[in-house]
């Protein structure tokens, strides 16, 4: 069966683009799987667009093709404002199988009813309607969701959480790991400054700085984080992005701290990389900090000890999964309260250094082999 890819907003994000690479490996494309992209160049760039059969945009409608006619037709005789979108709706989904892989498409109330109101045109297309890896924000399950949600021919949750609450929803809800646990990395010459195995990785997020009390005490936190790294420890800091989207960029944080330690000459930077080298770059490191999801994934499917900045379900909920707890391994950034808590989060992990590592090791294998589970299901063959 054909099956599409959507709800992909593009690879500049480089979690979005290690869950289509990885998801393309999982249904064993290129062979009829399609990505509907909403930054095609983004994913051309990265080379994240080579495991499918085609990647499509909204306004891909060949001209004086029958699509184009009808479209056309929608718009000056029917007098319908959404008439392309409708019809490359129909010409793309029919017959197939509708996979929404944005897995946070239902972690804020404003993504989640675009999601059902999307939903609602691809499902009068579509053979199947599947949800791939998801996480679920109680707080985004209005009624009009949950019934979305119910429309689904399967579900498959990433994290204990999610499953715990759509199970009551759907009955077609499986458990999974994020398909980024599979990810492939690619190991690009260190940087000058990083010492490898005793560098500590850091990612700051502008998104996190939305969900502080006050944003100084967030940024203050990771500058009291350097110091302590710096003046209690020998090793060096590399500062890592995972988001380069202009009005969303892990750049201009990670700027600003890279200017203010720059002059200790035990810190560096990166400044570019697709999801495999970045993974690259975090595997090399003793320890990582981060507040995007999917550079954490890349440090735990390496066995890189971490502290996730959290600020949702998804990040308390796979730290749950891989040590039966978030203690220690997630900071609620909305609760930050005083500067020093990452400090503080750090030097325990630092201290069970060798318990984390040994966790990792052996709870990694079978971990990642949940990802691959829905590979086996009848709708996928």
């Amino acid at each position: 069966m054909k099956k599409v890819l959507y709800m992909h907003t593009g690879s500049g994000n480089r979690g979005c683009e290690a869950i289509i690479r990885t998801t393309s490996e999982i249904l064993r494309g290129p062979k009829d799987l399609i990505l509907w992209s909403g930054a095609k160049p983004e994913d051309e760039a990265c080379g994240a667009d080579r495991g499918f059969e085609r990647v499509v945009v909204s306004e891909e409608i060949a001209r004086y093709s029958l699509a184009h006619l009808k479209a056309f037709w929608g718009r000056r005789v029917l007098h319908q404002g959404d008439a392309n979108l409708k019809v490359f709706l129909r010409e793309l989904f029919r017959d197939a199988a509708a996979v929404s892989v944005g897995g946070d498409n239902y972690c804020y109330p404003w993504s989640a009813k675009y999601n059902a109101q999307l939903n609602r045109e691809i499902r009068r297309c579509c053979k199947a309607s599947v949800l791939w890896a998801c996480s679920v924000d109680p707080e985004a399950l209005t009624p009009e969701i949950r019934e979305d949600l119910a429309g689904y021919d399967l579900i498959t949750a990433r994290e204990p959480l999610t499953y715990d609450l759509l199970k009551e929803v759907n009955s077609h809800v499986i458990r999974v790991a994020d398909p980024a646990f599979l990810l492939g990395r690619e190991d690009l010459p260190l940087p000058e400054g990083f010492a490898e195995g005793n560098t500590v990785g850091i990612n700051v997020s502008p998104l996190i700085m939305q969900y502080g009390t006050e944003r100084s005490v967030i940024l203050e936190n990771y500058r009291n984080l350097i110091r302590n790294i710096l003046g209690k420890t020998e090793m060096n800091i590399c500062l890592i992005p995972h988001v380069f989207w202009s009005h969303n960029d892990d750049m201009a944080p990670l700027r600003l701290l890279h200017d203010e330690f720059r002059e200790t000459g035990r810190t560096c930077r990166i400044t570019e990389g697709t999801a495999m080298q970045l993974k690259g770059y975090i595997a090399r490191c003793r320890f990582f900090v981060g507040a995007r999801t999917h550079a954490t994934i890349a440090a735990y499917s390496t066995g890189v000890p971490t502290v996730v900045v959290g600020y949702s379900t998804k990040s308390r909920s796979i730290a749950l999964d891989l040590f039966g707890t978030e203690e220690h391994y997630v900071l609620p950034v909305q609760g930050l309260k005083t500067e020093f808590e990452l400090s503080d989060a750090f030097d325990w992990l630092k201290d069970h250094e060798k318990e984390v590592r040994s966790r990792l090791e052996a709870v990694m294998p079978a971990y990642r082999e949940m990802a691959r589970i829905p590979a086996d299901l009848e709708l996928f063959r």
